[in-house]
């Protein structure tokens, strides 16, 4: 592989390492003094019905690759020592016209093939620890391989979301709102935690959120007109984020929030990420935040399961 195939729309390396530089300046005061809920906002929320389910979905998660990072920077003002063990991997889904993977996370050679396409220091920052599963392994454990996967679907675009399409053969269509594509691959260089390469020469199919209210969230999307899989709007750490809210056959309702949010956390105290890491990887903080506050309002009997909270991710493997 080039130099040039690594590199290409990769970030710069001194607007990166500036922002890395004002994040950690920002950073001991927001770990005193967290940003408070919205009361207005969070009193203003109307909570819309959930549409009646008239299929269900089987789903598991594939656990590719671990990290961790401190309690505190995951959830700003959390006075913890301690760390919280982080997940990244893909999400299997089988409706009955489909099967389909949420963020295929992880390709076996990440290191290589696609942490290099960051801007210093942010591959050092949150590069998986070794070895990682890649996604062809983790489909092998169910007995399945590319080619019994009808689609893909992403939550949002950063590059720990579908580095896996790597693996995966070309004709499999990445499904995923224009905006965060536009915004991901439109411009002389990536946004910091895009990495182009597994997106080049893939065939991309749009999901619109034009449908109604779903819960707390503003607009969403009926993948299949049968109210099984949901695709809802969580906006704020990418402009295009969208989370996937899944009846499942057990009788749960599971909804994937992508980087929404990175540990359940979050959504209990209703917090952000720190400044660093926030203000490198969510492109609007305000957004951001403000979708955390939809996931607390959330009524009960939906599991949210953020793709990198470990403990959430495990427990549905």
């Amino acid at each position: 592989m080039s130099e040039n195939s690594v590199n290409e729309g990769k970030p710069s390396v001194l607007p990166t390492l500036a922002r890395c530089c004002a994040a950690l300046a920002a950073t001991p005061a927001r770990l005193l003094r967290p940003r408070q809920p919205d009361d207005a906002f969070l009193a203003a929320l109307q909570v819309a019905e959930l549409p009646p389910a008239r299929a269900t979905v089987r789903f598991r998660s594939l656990l590719q690759g671990r990290l961790s990072a401190p309690t505190t920077i995951v959830a700003e003002g959390v006075r913890s020592l301690r760390e919280l063990p982080m997940s990244m991997g893909a999400f299997l889904i089988e409706h009955p016209k489909a099967r389909f993977l949420v963020d295929p996370a992880l390709c076996a050679d990440v290191h290589e093939r696609v942490i290099p396409g960051l801007p210093f220091p942010v591959g050092l920052l949150v590069a998986p620890d070794r070895p990682v599963q890649g996604l062809t392994d983790a489909l092998a454990a169910h007995d399945l391989s590319g080619a019994d996967i009808d689609f893909v679907l992403a939550t949002h675009l950063h590059w720990d979301h579908v580095s896996g399409l790597l693996e995966l053969p070309d004709s499999i269509e990445l499904r995923i709102p224009a905006i965060e594509y536009d915004w991901a691959m439109n411009g002389p260089r990536a946004p910091i935690g895009v990495a182009r390469k597994p997106l080049h020469g893939r065939k991309m199919g749009g999901v619109e959120l034009d449908g109604p209210p779903v819960a707390t969230f503003e607009r969403s999307h009926d993948l299949f007109g049968d109210g099984s899989v949901l695709l809802v709007d969580l906006a704020g750490h990418t402009p295009g984020s969208i989370g996937v809210l899944l009846a499942v056959e057990d009788g749960t309702r599971v909804l994937l929030a992508g980087d929404a949010v990175w540990n359940s956390l979050q959504v209990k105290l209703i917090r952000e990420k720190a400044p660093m890491p926030g203000q490198l990887f969510d492109a609007d903080r305000d957004a951001a935040f403000r979708t955390i506050q939809r996931l607390h309002a959330l009524p009960d009997g939906i599991e949210i399961i953020a793709s990198h909270d470990y403990q959430a991710v495990a427990a549905r493997m």
